[in-house]
Parts: C-alpha cells; sequence; structure tokens
C-alpha cells in the first residue's frame, strides 16, 4: 500500500520513478495482483494518469484494462475506473486548448488506440454486453467509450455493431434509462452510430425511435427546451435525411402531425434565446427534410398534403407573416414554406390566400416580393424570397396566370401594389441583383406555359412622359442593347430565352424589331474579354432559338435566311463554340445541382436552376439546327407532316376501338342483367309451383271435410227459428257484395297492366333489334318459363272448375227431393236459387278476369327487357290469387254448409224429404268427385 501512496501524492525518501516506470509498475500489479483491492487501486492510479501520460498509459495498459473488463464483471467500481481509463485514452475531446500542431497529434493518438482496440470485434461485443449494467459507474463510462470509438473510426465500428446480436437494439435501451446523465450521452452516440449507414438508420428507426424522440423533446419543452432537444433533433435529421424508408416509416406513424406544435409563436417575439433560435432552425430543417424536392415526386407530395391537413403549413405561414422574428428564422422559415407548397396545387392556393397583417391587408407574395426586390435587405432573404416564389410558380398554370394578369391593361389597379408592377420594378431598376431576381421571376411565370407567353406580349410600359408605350419585349432588349452590367444582361437574356422558347408567335414579335438580329450577331461575332464570355454564349442561344422556332412569316428572317446569316458574319464554328462557353462556365454546375438559390455572395448569382435545364435541352437542336441545309429541313418537315397524319389516324383508329369497346361492355352488361332476371324468374317459378302445390292439398283437405261435414248436419236435428235464416241471408248479400267489389279492383288493376304492358311491349320491341341475335338463347329460357305458367293456371282453372260441378250438384240435390208445401217456403228457396245463380254468374266473370290476368302475365314474360320492372307486381299479383282462392275455397264451404242448413230446415217446416235417397246421391257426388282430384 505504502506503493501506491507514493504514487497518489504521498512524499517519500529517495530520487522518484518517472511517469513510464510509475505506469509500467501499475500495469505489472494490474496483472500478477491477486487480491481484488489491488487491482482495483492500480487501476485507479492508472486512470489518474491517463490524461497526462496518455500515450504511455494507452501502449502499455490496454491489454490489462480490457482483460479487467473480462475478468472482473462482478465488482462494477473495478470496471467504471477501467473504461474512464480507455476513454481518457482513446478520446480527444481534452486536446481542445492545444495548438494545431498538437491536436492532430492528439487526433492521430486517438486514432491509433482506437483501432488497436478494435482489431478483435470481440471487445465491441465485450462493450456492448456491459452496457446492460444498470450500475451507473459501469453504463456511463461505456456510453462514453463507445462514443468515443464511433467518433474516431466510425464506419469500423458501426459495421461490428451491425453484426453484433441485438447490438442496436442495445443501445436504444440507453433512451429509456431515467438517469438523464446517461439518457442524454446515448442521444450523442445514437448521433454518431447512425451517421452515414442507411442500415442502422432503418434498425433504429424500426426500434421506436420516433416515438421516444419526440415524447423527450416534448418534455423538455420542444423549441424553449435546451441541448437535449438539439441533440434530439439532430438524432431525428440522422435517421430520416436521404433515407426514404424511415421517412414513409415517420409519415405513415403520424409523426408529422406532432411537429405543428414545434412552431406555436405567441405575438411577443423578441428576445429569443440562442438555444431557441437554434431548436426552431433544426425543426424546419427537418420538415424540409420530408418535402425535400430531392425525395421521390409520390413521397414528397405525400408529406405536402399531410403538412396542409394537419395545419403546420398554417403555422409555418403564421411565422412567415409574424413580427420580431429573427432574421435567419425568417430566412429558413420561407424556403421549408418553398418546399412545402413546390408542386402541390392546394398548399400553393392556400400560400396565395395568405394575407399579411398590414393595413390595408396585402397578400403574402408581395411582401415578400417587395423584400426580394429591395437591395438594403439581407442577401440570404431576397435569395430564399425568389425561392419561395419560384415554388410558388413551379406546375402552377393558374399561379402564373394570376401574376401575368396583373401586369396587363385590362387588371392593372393604380391603387396597389401588385406582384406584376414589382417584378417590373425590379427589372428595371439600378441594382443588378433586383434586375438578375426581377428576371428570373418573371421567366417562372412563363415556364412550359404557352398561354401566358403570349399574354405578356400585350404588357405595354410608359418610359417617360410625351412619349409612346414600349411593349416589355422590346425594353427588355434596349436595355440589352445599353450594355448594362453583367448580371443584368445575364438575367434578362435568360428572361428573353425562356419567353420566346417554344412560342413562334414571341419569336416573330422579337425579330419584327430590325435592330435585335444585328445586335446579336455583333456580340457574338466580337472578340471579348472573359467576363463577356456568358453574354456572348446567351446571345448566340437567343439567336439559335430564333432559328429553331421560327415559323417562316418574316420573309427577311426565315430560317434559311437567318443561317446564311450566320455562316456570313459568325461561321458555324464560332456560332456553335460561343454556344458551349454557357454549359462550360464554372458556375452552370452549381446551379444545375438543386433548385434552391444558394450563392456565396451576390456577384455569383448567375444562373438559374430552371434555366439550366433549358440549356441541356435546346443546346443540342440548335446545334443541329444551324448545320442543316435547307434540303433536310425539308425532309425533315415532310416526315413531320407524314408523322402527324399517321398519329392522326392512329388517335381515330384508337377513338373507334374505345368506342367499340364501350358497346360491347354495354352489352356484356345488358346480358348479364338479363341473366340475373332468367334466374330470379326462375326462382319466382319454383316459389309459385309450391304455392299452387301447397294450394291444391288445402283443396282437397277442405273437400274431404265438406263431405264429412255434411253427412253429420243430415243426421242431426236442427232446432233453430225461422229467424235465423233472414240473418243468414244478408250475411250471402254481403257477401256477394264483397265479390263484387274484388271484381271491381281486379277490372281496375287489370285495365293499369294493360296500359303497361303496352308500353313496355314498344320498349321491347325497340330494344330488340340490337339486342336480338344475343339473347335469342334467353327468349327460350323466357317461353319454356311462360309454358310452366300456364300449365300451372290451367290446373288452378281446372280445380276451379270441379268447384262449380260440386256447387251446381249441390244445389240441384234440395230442389229433386224436396216438394214445396206452402208458399214461405217456396219463396226462400226460389231466392237462394237466384242467389246462387249470381253467385256462379261472378264466379265466371272471376275466372274471365284471371284468365285476362293469365294472359297479361304469359305477355309481360315474352320480353327480356321488362321483367326487372314487372317482378314486384307478379309477385303482389300471385299473393291476391292466393288469398282469392282461400277466400273462395271458405266461401265455397260456407255455401255447402249453408245449403244443408236449409235442407234441414226444409224437413222442420214439413217438407218431406227422402234421407237414404239424399244421403245416396250425395255420397255418389263426392264418390265421383274424388277420383278427379290430382
Amino acid at each position: 500500500m505504502n506503493f501506491f501512496r507514493g504514487v497518489m501524492g504521498g512524499q517519500t525518501a529517495g530520487p522518484q520513478p518517472s511517469g513510464a516506470e510509475t505506469i509500467q509498475k501499475l500495469c505489472d500489479r494490474v496483472a500478477s495482483s491477486t487480491l481484488l483491492e489491488d487491482r482495483r487501486d492500480a487501476v485507479r492510479a492508472l486512470k489518474s494518469l491517463s490524461k497526462k501520460y496518455r500515450m504511455e498509459v494507452g501502449t502499455q495498459s490496454m491489454d490489462h484494462l480490457i482483460n479487467i473488463l473480462q475478468t472482473d464483471r462482478s465488482d462494477s467500481e473495478i470496471l467504471g475506473y477501467a473504461l474512464d481509463t480507455l476513454y481518457n485514452v482513446i478520446s480527444n475531446d481534452e486536446e481542445e486548448e492545444q495548438d494545431e500542431n498538437a491536436q492532430k497529434q492528439a487526433d492521430d493518438l486517438g486514432t491509433q488506440f482506437t483501432e488497436t482496440f478494435i482489431q478483435d470485434p470481440e471487445h465491441i461485443t465485450l462493450l456492448l454486453t456491459l452496457l446492460e449494467e444498470f450500475d451507473f459507474h459501469v453504463r456511463w463510462p461505456g456510453v462514453k467509450l463507445l462514443t468515443a470509438l464511433l467518433k474516431s473510426q466510425g464506419v469500423q465500428v458501426q459495421g461490428i455493431i451491425l453484426v453484433s446480436p441485438m447490438g442496436v437494439s442495445r443501445l436504444m435501451d440507453l433512451l429509456a434509462d431515467s438517469r438523464e446523465v446517461i439518457r442524454n450521452d446515448g442521444l450523442l452516440l445514437l448521433q454518431q452510430l447512425t451517421k452515414g449507414n442507411a442500415a442502422i438508420q432503418k434498425i433504429v428507426a424500426f426500434e421506436n425511435a420516433f416515438e421516444r424522440l419526440l415524447d423527450i423533446i416534448t418534455e423538455e419543452g420542444s423549441s424553449d427546451g435546451g441541448i437535449v432537444v438539439e441533440d434530439c433533433l439532430l438524432l431525428l435529421l440522422n435517421l430520416l435525411k436521404n433515407n426514404s424508408s424511415n421517412q414513409n416509416f415517420f409519415k405513415e406513424g403520424s409523426y408529422i402531425q406532432r411537429m405543428k406544435p414545434w412552431f406555436e409563436v405567441g405575438d411577443d417575439n423578441s428576445g429569443w434565446s440562442a438555444q431557441k433560435v437554434t431548436n426552431l432552425h433544426l425543426m424546419l430543417q427537418l420538415v424540409r427534410v420530408m418535402v425535400s424536392p430531392v425525395n421521390s415526386p409520390g413521397a414528397t407530395a405525400s408529406c405536402q398534403k399531410c403538412m396542409y391537413q394537419c395545419g403546420l403549413l398554417q403555422q409555418l405561414c403564421t411565422i412567415l407573416m409574424a413580427t420580431g422574428v429573427p432574421a435567419d428564422i425568417l430566412t429558413e422559415t420561407i424556403n421549408t414554406v418553398s418546399e412545402v407548397i413546390r408542386g402541390s396545387q392546394v398548399n400553393q392556393d392556400y400560400f396565395a390566400s395568405v394575407n399579411a397583417p398590414s393595413n390595408p391587408p396585402r397578400p403574402a407574395i408581395v411582401v415578400l416580393l417587395m423584400s426580394m426586390v429591395n437591395e438594403r435587405q439581407p442577401f440570404v432573404l431576397r435569395c430564399a424570397v425568389l425561392y419561395c416564389f419560384q415554388c410558388f410558380l413551379f406546375k402552377n398554370q393558374k399561379g402564373q396566370g394570376e401574376i401575368v394578369a396583373t401586369l396587363l391593361p385590362s387588371t392593372i389597379d393604380a391603387n396597389s401594389i401588385s406582384a406584376g408592377q414589382l417584378l417590373c420594378g425590379g427589372l428595371f431598376s439600378a441594382d443588378s441583383l433586383s434586375n438578375w431576381c426581377a428576371a428570373v421571376a418573371l421567366a417562372h411565370t412563363l415556364q412550359d406555359n404557352l398561354t401566358q407567353k403570349e399574354q405578356l406580349l400585350r404588357v405595354q410600359l410608359a418610359t417617360s412622359l410625351g412619349k409612346p408605350p414600349v411593349s416589355l419585349l422590346q425594353q427588355c432588349t434596349n436595355i440589352l442593347s445599353q450594355g448594362s452590367k453583367v448580371q443584368t444582361r445575364v438575367g434578362l437574356l435568360m428572361l428573353l430565352c425562356t419567353w420566346i422558347s417554344n412560342c413562334p408567335i414571341a419569336v416573330t414579335h422579337f425579330l419584327h424589331n430590325q435592330d435585335n438580329v444585328p445586335f446579336l450577331t455583333a456580340q457574338i461575332s466580337e472578340n471579348l474579354g472573359e467576363d463577356e464570355r456568358l453574354v456572348q454564349g446567351l446571345c448566340a442561344l437567343l439567336l439559335g432559338i430564333c432559328i429553331y422556332y421560327n415559323d417562316n412569316s418574316l420573309e427577311n428572317y426565315t430560317k434559311e435566311k437567318l443561317k446564311q446569316l450566320i455562316e456570313k458574319r459568325i461561321g458555324k464554328e464560332n456560332f456553335v463554340e460561343k454556344l458551349g462557353f454557357i454549359t462550360k462556365h464554372e458556375l452552370y454546375s452549381r446551379a444545375a445541382l438543386k433548385p434552391q438559390p444558394v450563392f456565396p455572395s451576390p456577384e455569383q448569382m448567375l444562373f438559374d436552376h430552371e434555366f439550366t435545364r433549358l440549356v441541356k435541352e435546346l443546346e443540342g437542336l440548335i446545334t443541329k439546327a444551324v448545320h442543316k441545309s435547307s434540303e433536310e429541313e425539308k425532309k425533315e418537315e415532310e416526315v413531320k407532316k407524314t408523322l402527324e397524319q399517321h398519329d392522326n389516324i392512329v388517335t381515330q383508329y384508337k377513338e373507334l376501338i374505345r368506342e367499340q369497346d364501350a358497346q360491347i361492355q354495354e352489352l356484356k352488361e345488358k346480358v348479364s342483367s338479363m341473366t340475373t332476371q332468367t334466374e330470379q324468374l326462375q326462382a319466382t317459378v319454383s316459389q309459385q309451383q309450391s304455392q299452387i302445390q301447397q294450394h291444391k292439398d288445402q283443396y282437397n283437405i277442405l273437400k274431404l271435410k265438406l263431405g264429412k261435414e255434411s253427412q253429420s248436419q243430415s243426421s242431426q236435428g236442427d232446432t233453430q227459428v225461422n229467424g235465423l235464416q233472414t240473418e243468414e241471408l244478408s250475411q250471402l248479400r254481403e257477401e256477394l257484395e264483397e265479390l263484387r267489389r274484388q271484381q271491381t279492383l281486379l277490372q281496375t288493376q287489370l285495365s293499369e297492366k294493360d296500359a303497361l304492358i303496352d308500353s313496355l311491349k314498344s320498349a321491347a320491341k325497340a330494344a330488340e333489334g340490337p339486342a336480338g341475335s344475343g339473347n335469342t338463347e334467353l327468349l327460350q329460357e323466357l317461353e319454356a318459363l311462360k309454358n310452366q305458367v300456364q300449365a300451372h293456371l290451367a290446373e288452378i282453372g281446372h280445380l276451379k272448375a270441379e268447384r262449380q260441378e260440386l256447387l251446381r250438384r249441390a244445389e240441384a240435390g234440395p230442389s229433386d227431393t224436396a216438394p214445396p208445401t206452402d208458399g214461405s217456403s217456396d219463396a226462400a228457396k226460389a231466392e237462394l236459387e237466384n242467389r246462387l245463380a249470381a253467385q256462379t254468374a261472378e264466379m265466371e266473370q272471376l275466372k274471365e278476369s284471371r284468365s285476362g290476368l293469365e294472359q297479361q302475365l304469359a305477355a309481360a314474360t315474352s320480353t327480356a327487357a321488362i321483367l326487372q320492372t314487372e317482378k314486384a307486381k307478379l309477385q303482389t299479383e300471385v299473393q291476391e290469387s292466393k288469398k282469392e282462392q282461400d277466400d273462395l275455397l271458405m266461401l265455397l264451404a260456407d255455401q255447402d254448409q249453408k245449403i244443408h242448413s236449409l235442407k234441414q230446415r226444409l224437413k222442420d217446416l214439413g217438407e218431406m224429404v227422402r234421407k237414404h235417397s239424399l244421403e245416396v246421391k250425395q255420397d255418389q257426388t263426392f264418390t265421383s268427385l274424388l277420383p278427379s282430384l290430382p
């Protein structure tokens, strides 16, 4: 122990050992001591020396420290000392105050020790295992050590962690640690782990990282939070940037909606802290990552739609129009709004409706353009406004039309400032940057929009008092010829090239000015300095556009004459060489990378992204057009005409095929509908067959019951008085009246069905022509169904005839066997016979009505076009027929019973009726009827 006191600062006599000797002794003690306490003290001593003697401790003790991590797992204190020592050796964080050379040496030393540590991948696996320990003295130094390893050799360590089982999942558990120090250092660790590795980014995202990080941001106060919020946002940026899978997962998880509260700002925005500015800047960058133009169009459009629906775009516009917002936050907010609305018609329409809180209210676009053409505003802010205007007009023909309309004479309002007036003012101001920005903004109002190119030709400008107005096109060429700054001329030439490209009318207007072509040829043919080469290239591009899109409407400036002029004044090879100056310019490739105009200084602001696409498209076409002879052009025109004719023929055939496809589809649908109707009718017929069978069974049962009741009533004595006979006769009258009402109702329904069937027949005949050939099979099936229905109706008629015969025989029985004895009985009998005769006549009428309805039913089923509409009515008629049959059967039973009662009363009145002969006759009647029943 005296040795350790000396090392830790105790005074001993004699010469003091050097640092390297002390470290060597400590390493020997770590390797050879059997007591855990001795090893722990030795490792603690190495930790205290590791910062001062970094190289000695690293070279001599690393293997011993790793061995401690492997063998002394049970003692958390010695593990913590070993991990801290390794961290001090590998980390470069403590070397910040050294000069550049010393810092470089320290970095090299840290890299060397890191490479030594990760030579064996098991060391990283061991470290990941130690991170599962909950003890603070082990987990925290382990997190710091792994972070230092990732900073020094990130790619190699990432590869080892990626193949380690549950490696990333173990690190994700750090975010759930209740100790903020470990959680916050875990955030730093995950930042280093996810840098530039898409596979690890996906694993971290699917380990519920988004949910945890957003919860931490909310707990820490969102934009008002501290450095922890910044670390969470940096980790989110690592996970989402250039990772389409994670972006889609973020959107599908509804995490975009949780970003909206971040941008809620109050009325008083003064005194923002530096940390809040940093946090909000990162939050805006996170929104831009989701809608970046480099993402796939489908994913960007989906995120833009989600941001509008959840109110995030509205919240950003609120910050845009708020007062007191720091300039860098305002600039980034403008850039963010730009990309949220870029190419999204709904978002662009909303942005057009946003008004600034001024008196009177002005559109946000107008307020932003006022900043763009104001030379006092910061350069980055003016670039952001230009980008916002470009994104507002990107694929937005409606917005382009609204901007151009503010320049037309019929829509100019003298009492208000419009976007068009601001652009014209910036185009002709003394500030070259305003000229360039206004020219590019106007060019975007014409991008891929032939209508607005033609409309802009109508714009007239008043140059000075007493002089006639000139067109905007002419004023641009006038300023161009006056020899202004290079930036101004480049902006005007880009505007003119965009304006007249793919617009022969604009080319004609440009060539109509006699000074334009000589000016362009003079600019191209001169040998100017390096700065003027870009202007010469743009002039060559403008003249080439005049050739390529020339419709030969001006005799002096046809395609052939312009090419001859180039050959005589400039030379074709020289012309093509000057045209190539554009793409060879150093700033051209920078502008072609991304749509946002980002320039280090105003002087380097020369090219627009959309213009670089136009140059790439036209350069080869113009080169070919200049070298072509007139004969080749004629051949090409003939080929174009032939191709157009072929295209027209193909188009006609395509339209014919579409019409035929539509007709075939319509016929298929009709056949399918008729097949369905046939199946339904078959089901209806089957149902009717079962109902008819039920009616036949009921009728047989009733006949048997009537025979039995007549026999029993003839043998019993009747004790009723004569007054009851009158009551029964009145009941018969009421029943007959009911039968008459039913007959009237049936006749009314029959007339209505006649009219409907006539109209349906006419419609069926009209439709019979086109559908006849395809429906022959269906009509045959319907004819079979009709035959089945008629057969069933014939059975019903046969049953009715039997019932009438039964009534007739029952009526004839008492008249033959009972001679009259007095006047009252004769009168009653006559009245009864009359009523029975009337009932029989009415029954015949009902039979005829029934026959008529059956004929109408057979006619209704003859065509497929009206089957669906008649279905409900046929079902109703079947139900009414069933009810009518039931009523008639019941009436027949009642009448038979009443006949037998009347006969009994005749016997009571004194009439002699031979019982034996009557019963025999009734038995014979029923015996003769029973075999006829089906």
